[in-house]
């Protein structure tokens, strides 16, 4: 605001002038000149320096000329403060009359400071205010004169997205109250000192998440002020697990900072019988990860008015992660060939996938499947404050009709006819679970919810999943939102067999009931250990509480008259393999057992049959058959040894070098059917890490990582992956090719940045052999100091 003694004559002749930035307690920095309070002719400093900067709108004064004092200028002169050096000075009697500038803003923001800690986003290696929501903050505002809440006004704007509405909170108006109300916005000065006020500033558990541009508005009888925007104080609002009035609310704290602060974690894989695992860098908190995260939100076109809502978020993850329909952050592929981008077992962390999608404006990142679809929304969902693990789950059915069931046809020889078998048993299948309550569904399904961003059906019309609840699919009601149906399918439905009439209608001849959905997994609590929460998902296999919840669940989908009254058996077939199972570049050798527990001979009409399988249960080649006939004794239990050789898989593994074996008979005296297939792989070897010296922030160690090549074969250009939080950034290493049976090793230099207990992850990747990789832990001491 500026003051300004003119004449009545000279009234047209309103001019701009520079505000005064005079603070209370501060000496004016410019030169005054004394003025005769005597002599009415004399100028005072402001006419003086508007005459000198314009002499046709400011004429020398007169002795008869009337003078007033007019205030103008007070919105157009704040973005001219910058350019003028020289202003003029005003009287102490005029300080009443100035503007309620804001100098200064001071969020509280840096990561050691009181904000930052309290909000448990400490972590986050960012500049920005990060806060959670329905949790306070503190702030210092500098004026430029002492703030008078008689006389004075005040108050913050929140904005997010690209058009801000009042009506849809996304522009927020945050008052200044005498009492903070934990149920809306609001703001309330704590302390005063001189021209400095410090705020205590609530925000709801409502609030909707994002980036928020932050700017200060204040009313005097001077008039208004508004603060430039300055993107340094922008405002990062999350949800709140540690807040009980947040639907995303966690009781556990150990939990807490398992499933929201962990950046490592532990990402299963292989077979029921041979569960393989692989460490991933989740590295939410790494710089830019959140900004990233949220460009996945925007990237979708939701309007952020839904981002209060984790529902709506995590619906909105689920379908971004992937690149089907939105152009979302990773490209899917399971065709063997990754020419054009890297293959989906390199990757050891989400930091370079969602780094490269943000950098790229948008742009799929190439490729990925389960696993890297699972890690990465770990990340998202962590980094926005929602609750997440990812989760594996075994002999994963894939039910593409919405029977409900996993369907097997097969022909009047029992031969299967693929062109009808859409529905399919992965070995293993990666999703997550995310941690809410669920107010929009009946009480009691809060907790975790089944989200999955593997694009296999859609979901309203895009590929997503979830959030499902877990107890939900538990008891069967499938018709529960979202997608539980899918997901119930996934972990409990019967495989049943149909086989081809005459007439060219099916019937049912066999069914199983303990095939789908073992040993899901996740990384427990507070340790590396595997935990199975197969109970979660389902109640004990075979009891009557499970049989129930199939029973209501296929009561909703197309094959509801599949399940009748069982008939009688009395001759099984299972399949065991050693230990943990054949290793690559070895004979696979497995173990049939058939036995006999009736009272008369038994003659089973044998058909095996091992493939090549995608670890999606897609069928890619069938590499070897074989029929036999198998007489038993009456109560006779006989094994089978069963031979796959090297040569005759060798050329027709993909990825996670998965094969099924498929046993179809008949017992000829009864006509019953026998039918079961068991799926396995081929162990690949691990890379062995070892730490080089001593490992502390700031100086230089090395790593030795040794590999030995199990095949008879030569292995084509060898890329190695290695990466770490807190020790090296992703890095590719092209090695070449590698000789049969060979040995080799290279030697990686880092440079550690973050202190304690981090790991250092490595992959190997090359077209004859995937899923090789290895973790080893380093201890990181703070930067040695020398004694001078």
């Amino acid at each position: 605001m500026t003051v300004e003694t003119r004449s009545i004559r000279e009234r047209s002749a309103v001019g701009r002038f520079p505000s005064v930035t005079l603070a209370i307690g501060e000496e004016n920095d410019e030169k005054k000149e004394e003025q005769d309070e005597n002599n009415p002719k004399q100028e005072n400093a402001c006419r003086r320096w508007l005459r000198k900067a314009c002499p046709c709108c400011c004429p020398h004064a007169h002795d008869d000329d009337v003078t007033e004092t007019i205030v103008t200028g007070i919105d157009e002169f704040d973005n001219e403060e910058e350019t003028i050096s020289e202003k003029p000075a005003t009287e102490s009697s005029e300080l009443n009359e100035l503007l309620l500038k804001v100098r200064s803003i001071d969020l509280v923001k840096s990561k050691s400071e009181e904000n930052r800690k309290v909000h448990h986003t400490d972590l986050y290696q960012s500049n920005n205010l990060i806060i959670r929501r329905g949790q306070k903050f503190v702030m210092w505002i500098t004026l430029s004169r002492p703030f008078n809440p008689t006389t004075d006004q005040l108050h913050l704007e929140l904005k997010t997205g690209s058009l801000p509405v009042v009506s849809k909170e996304t522009h927020v108006i945050v008052p200044l109250v005498k009492q903070l109300d934990q149920n809306s916005w609001g703001s309330r000065i704590i302390e005063q000192d001189s021209t400095k006020i410090k705020l205590m500033v609530n925000s709801p558990a409502t609030a909707v998440i994002g980036h928020y541009r932050l700017t200060v508005e204040t009313n005097s009888t001077s008039g208004q002020f508004v603060s430039e925007h300055n993107s340094a104080n922008d405002v990062y609002i999350l949800f709140n697990p540690w807040c009980e009035d947040d639907v995303v609310f966690l009781h556990s704290e150990e939990e807490r900072q398992e499933y929201v602060l962990n950046d490592v974690g532990i990402i299963y894989y292989g077979t029921m019988n041979q569960i393989g695992e692989r460490t991933w860098d989740y590295g939410q908190f790494d710089e830019g990860i959140l900004a990233a995260c949220l460009f996945v939100l925007e990237k979708s076109g939701t309007p952020p008015s839904g981002w209060a809502d984790p529902v709506n978020v995590v619906r909105v993850v689920s379908a971004m992660i992937n690149s089907v329909d939105d152009h979302g952050v990773i490209e899917g592929n399971w065709s063997g060939n990754y020419s054009g981008g890297s293959f989906p077992t390199m990757w050891s962390g989400s930091v370079e996938i969602l780094k490269e999608y943000h950098k790229n404006k948008g742009t799929p990142v190439k490729y990925g499947q389960c696993w890297v679809f699972g890690g990465v929304v770990t990340t998202v969902l962590r980094s926005l404050g929602i609750p997440c693990r990812t989760v594996t789950n075994f002999s994963s059915a894939h039910d593409t009709d919405v029977s409900l069931t996993t369907d097997v046809y097969l022909d009047n020889n029992l031969e299967p006819l693929e062109h009808l078998n859409s529905d399919s048993v992965w070995n293993f299948h990666v999703w997550n679970d995310c941690w809410m309550a669920r107010p929009d569904l009946p009480p009691g399904n809060g907790g975790w919810q089944a989200v999955d961003a593997t694009p296999q059906q859609t979901s309203q019309g895009t590929f997503r999943c979830g959030p499902a609840s877990l107890t939900a699919i538990r008891y069967g009601q499938v018709y529960l939102k979202h997608d539980a149906a899918f997901v119930f399918a996934e972990v409990n439905s019967d495989k049943i067999y149909w086989q081809r009439n005459v007439d060219g209608t099916f019937s049912q001849i066999y069914d199983e009931k303990n095939i789908v959905g073992h040993f899901i997994s996740t990384k427990a609590v507070g340790s590396d250990d595997r935990n199975d929460i197969t109970n979660l998902y389902k109640h004990p296999e075979g009891s009557e509480q499970e049989r129930i919840a199939v029973e209501t669940a296929c009561s909703y989908g197309t094959k509801a008259k599949a399940y009748s009254a069982p008939t009688a058996q009395d001759v099984s077939v299972h399949v065991t393999m050693e230990d943990d199972g054949p290793r690559m570049g070895d004979d696979a050798e497995l173990t049939i057992t058939l036995q006999n527990s009736s009272s008369e001979n038994r003659t089973v009409n044998l058909h095996s049959q091992v493939s090549v399988m995608y670890y999606t249960g897609v069928h890619k080649a069938t590499v070897k058959k074989d029929t036999t006939d198998i007489d038993l004794l009456p109560n006779e239990e006989k094994s089978l040894n069963w031979t796959l050789d090297y040569k005759d898989y060798k050329n027709q593994l993909i990825d996670q070098a998965a094969l099924m074996l498929t046993l179809l008979g008949r017992v000829v005296e009864t006509r019953q059917v026998l039918a079961t297939q068991f799926n396995f792989r081929l162990r690949t070897p691990d890379l062995i890490i070892n730490p080089i010296g001593k490992a502390a922030v700031g100086e230089k160690m090395a790593v030795k990582i040794s590999f030995t090549n199990p095949l008879p074969q030569v292995l084509k250009a060898v890329i190695f992956h290695v990466e770490g939080l807190g020790l090296l950034p992703p890095r590719k290493i092209n090695y070449g090719d590698i000789d049969s049976h060979a040995s080799v090793s290279i030697t990686e230099h880092l440079v550690p940045t973050l202190s304690g207990k981090r790991k250092l992850l490595a992959s190997m990747d090359c077209k004859q052999l995937t899923q090789v990789h290895g973790v080893s832990n380093i201890t990181v001491s703070n930067k040695s100091t020398t004694a001078t």
